[in-house]
């Protein structure tokens, strides 16, 4: 057992050496395969600050959003080698047909005709682990969102488009979806 640990922290450092490998960051969302021998991998230098775009609906409303997981597995990804990006340094838009997936469960329920809105505990998992959500204001006005029924751990912006301009011209690398 000893030596399997001293394995896992050469292979992925000593603070990414956690009880879940495929979660090591962001426990029960965007699971990885650890490749110990790959050869691009994150760069502990470097300041990751990501943006990413989340546009697309699920196929159904009762399934977290796979491009939202991938901003989890983003992280996992990173912390699989010991990198963790400042809090507020990755941060996630929201709009176009994604965008009821910000609701409450509440609105979410009735809106789609399901039990809850699957999305939260995702949210809140990336909001634990440093990630700034953000909503379109006018995707809400678009997709006959009201700004009420936003979940409370998700912020409005005036627009995506905005957003997703303003931290490219300040660096950040986007990832659409």
């Amino acid at each position: 057992m000893l030596i399997a640990a001293a394995v896992m922290t050469m292979a992925y450092g000593s603070s990414a050496v956690a009880a879940d490998p495929r979660h090591p960051v962001v426990q029960n969302f965007g699971a990885i395969s650890p490749m110990p021998g790959a050869k691009e991998r994150p760069d502990r230098k470097l300041r990751y600050r990501v943006l990413f775009s989340v546009t697309k609906a699920t196929a159904s409303p009762d399934q977290v959003n796979p491009n939202l997981e991938k901003v989890a597995r983003f992280l996992n990804l990173l912390g699989a080698d010991g990198v963790r990006p400042l809090p507020g340094d990755v941060a996630v838009v929201i709009h176009g047909p994604a965008t009821p997936l910000v609701m409450d469960d509440a609105a979410y329920a009735e809106r789609l005709k399901t039990a809850n809105n699957p999305n939260l505990p995702l949210i809140a998992a990336l909001r634990s682990a440093g990630v700034s959500v953000r909503v379109c204001s006018q995707a809400l006005v678009g997709n006959k969102v009201d700004p009420a029924t936003v979940a409370k751990t998700v912020e409005i912006d005036v627009s995506a488009l905005t957003t997703m301009a303003t931290l490219q011209l300040r660096g950040w690398a986007l990832i659409p979806d």
